[in-house]
Parts: C-alpha cells; structure tokens; sequence
C-alpha cells in the first residue's frame, strides 16, 4: 500500500471494515475511533524500512496514551519515548518493558526520575545541566548507574508551525554543541550518570527531508568528534516529528524508506543504537473524530455549521489553526455550501474550519473529522465541563470500547466542598 494514501478499508462508510453510521448510533458522538489495522501497517512499515540496522523505535507516547493504543506498540516490539511519571505507568501497564523506555522532557522533577530509576528506565534524554546534576544526586542516593545522553539543540528550522518547532537556538529544548562538549569533556564528574548518548529532536509534522538531514549531519559531526576525542557514544536518539498527510492532495509525508536512508547515510559508520521517537506518525492518519451537525446557523457573512465536538476533543486547530479534513460519512449527492465548522464551546477558537467546502449539510447528519488519531483525546479537557469522549478501537470488522464516555460524577470524582478549613 502506497503509505500517502488512505487505507482501502477508510471508505465512505467504513474505517476498518467497520461501519461508522452504525457505530455512531451505537456509541453516541463525539467518538474517537482508531484504527488498529492502520496502526499496525505504519508500524510495520517503518520496521521494515529499518530491518538490518540496530535499531529500537520508541513511541512518543504523547500522541495518544490510551492503554490499547500502546499495548499495539508492545505486541509489536516497541519501547515509548516519555515525558512524564504518567506516561512511564501507563507504559509499563501496557507491558513495555522498562528497559525500551527512554525518559524525554525539559522539566524531570527529582521525584519523576528517582521513579523512573525505581522501574528501570534505559536511558534518560538530558536537557540542561541542572537536569544532569540532579540525575547525578538522585541515582548516587539510590546507589545505582543511570544511562543518559544529551539533547543537543541543533539549531535547524524544522520548516513547521512555530509551536510544534523544537530544534532551533531559541527553543526552550536541549543544549548547544558547545554545551554538550563539555558535558563529556566532564563526565567523571558524574560518577552516577553513565553519558553514552546523543539525542536531537527538532519539530512535528515535518514533511520535507532537508531539515532532517541538516540536524542529522550537526549530529553526525559532534558523534565523530567525541569519537576522536576519546568518548564512548553508544547511542544516537534520532528523535521523531515525521509529518502525516492532514490535507488530501496537498500534505506530502516523508517515506518510512527515504527517511531510513537520510538517517543511514548521515550515520555512516555508526557502530551503536539508534533509537527514532514516532507519534504523529504512527497514529494519527488512523484516527477519525466523529462528530453529529447540532444545528445550521445562518450568519452576515456566512453559515456556521455546529456540531457537537469541541475543542475539548480537538485542540489542534484552536491552538495551531491546524487543518483537519472533514467530510460527510454519508456521502449525500447535495450541492456544495461553504462553512464555518464550530463547536459548542463558549470561545470563538472553537473553530474545527472556516470558509470550508462541504456538501449541504442538515441537523443530524453524521461527519468525520480526519486525522485525529494523534494529539486529540491526549489534550483533551473536561473545559465547560463537557466529559471526556469515549473512545473504540477498530480492528478488521469489530470494534472494542477503550475508554468509556465519562460521566458527570466521574468527572468531579475529585472534588468536594469544603468540610474542614485548614491553615498552614
């Protein structure tokens, strides 16, 4: 299957050979449906375009941390980049071995990494050296040797939107070449913390290779000069950030194969690990968001369509103006009408599209917002106290509830009123 296009089972109707009219009855909307097929193609690409190279690809788990989303990353041999104490419990309760975990992330408090020493973390991505200091006072407590490599900030525009750019100077990700040179240079300084490794990571959604292979060539670099200067550099952390087709016709994502062989020809000669940190593109082409038009309202200047998922459910959009295709589930032969697509959410930003196309639409009907595998239920939110959505995996036919809708008394499961005033 040509990865750029969709998958024969993403019909009208169905995703996964599951009807989607039918589902949306049974389950109510919003919805968040995954596609395990999907899922399970993308990962199994990227191993192929990877096999004969030593290399372990770790889920950034961010992109989607439901349970059955990342126990489809272990039945297939992956580990899981991490940013947080959640994410490492959630990882390990879908059977990702502690060892296949390596912990990202600039703000590891000394609680998160001492647990994350507890369970047996692999390695631990370092990015500032009061990150490294406390690595060093937290593992010499506990009597153990962490493994770590540095986060070099590679200054490379990573040609993608401003909020999702991590690779450039003024990026709050990572250190200077210069920086790391002398974490190296001062290593047995740190008795505690074994540093062995490079790691760069330098933007989402990225669809052109240029940028990739100018990160990858700095790396590249730094890896020989520590070489020649006598460190020992037994991993390469390549990070993730690989860009998904989000507009039809126009989003052009990057080939598991073509970025295989940037990664391969810059690290020519590379004798230890590579670790790549998908997300994005492992899930979000696999994801649909289901959503029902609550109403048509006529505007001065144009009509709203409303509907009722929000931006509790989708962000993206309110927060990058990302765009999401949209379309009816059921196509519905009626003339074309242009549309400002809304939620119910009382912000102007809750704006899913605006002046987009779309057959004539009634209250009702049934539409899919595209895409929205990756970074929609991990940023959701209970704003306006809308519960969170339920959310179905989808697997050749069948389909499996993976988290039930929340309910009202689920959502205030942790609060009260006050019973005892207390001071400090």
């Amino acid at each position: 299957m040509d990865e750029h296009e969709r998958p024969a089972a993403d019909t009208a109707a169905h995703l996964d050979d599951v009807d989607l009219v039918a589902l949306a009855a049974q389950m109510g909307t919003p919805l968040h449906a995954y596609s395990a097929s999907a899922i399970r193609a993308r990962i199994d690409g990227l191993l192929a375009a990877l096999e004969g190279t030593d290399a372990l690809v770790c889920y950034a788990a961010k992109a989607n941390t439901n349970l059955a989303i990342v126990q489809l990353m272990a039945e297939r041999g992956l580990g899981a980049d991490i940013v947080s104490s959640g994410e490492l419990w959630r990882c390990l309760r879908a059977g990702i071995p502690a060892s296949r975990i390596v912990f990202s992330g600039v703000g590891k408090t000394a609680q998160e990494i001492a647990e994350a020493l507890e369970a047996g973390v692999g390695r631990f991505n370092l990015e500032s050296r009061d990150e490294l200091e406390t690595l060093q006072r937290v593992a010499a407590a506990a009597g153990v040797v962490a493994t770590a490599a540095v986060r070099i900030n590679p200054d490379v525009d990573a040609l993608t939107h401003a909020k999702i750019s991590t690779g450039r100077a003024e990026n709050k990700f990572g250190v200077s070449i210069d920086e790391a040179r002398h974490w190296f240079d001062t290593a047995a300084e740190y008795p505690n913390v074994r540093l062995d490794g490079l790691h760069a990571h330098i933007g989402s959604q990225l669809l052109q290779l240029a940028p990739i292979r100018a990160a990858l060539a700095r790396v590249a670099a730094f890896w020989r000069e520590l070489e020649q200067a006598g460190h020992r550099v037994a991993s390469i952390d390549v990070g993730g950030g690989l860009g998904v087709c989000y507009r039809h016709g126009e989003d052009r994502p990057i080939a598991a194969a073509d970025y295989v062989a940037a990664i391969r020809d810059a690290l020519q000669g590379f004798g230890g690990r590579l670790l790549l940190e998908p997300g994005r593109y492992l899930v979000a082409e696999a994801g649909v968001l289901l959503t029902r038009v609550v109403r048509v309202k006529p505007g001065e200047q144009r009509q709203f369509l409303v509907v009722d998922a929000a931006m509790t459910e989708l962000i993206r959009p309110s927060l990058y103006d990302a765009w999401h295709d949209i379309a009816p589930v059921l196509p519905s032969g009626q003339p074309a009408m242009r549309y400002d697509v809304v939620g119910p959410v009382c912000e102007s930003s809750d704006t899913f599209a605006r002046d987009r196309q779309l057959p004539r639409c009634a209250a009702g009907d049934l539409l899919m917002i595209r895409g929205t595998g990756a970074y929609a239920a991990s940023m959701a939110s209970t704003y306006n106290s809308r519960p969170l959505a339920a959310e179905v995996l989808l697997d050749t036919g069948r389909y499996a509830e993976i988290r039930r809708r929340q309910s009202f008394s689920e959502m205030i499961a942790g609060e009260q009123s006050v019973r005892q005033w207390q001071t400090t």
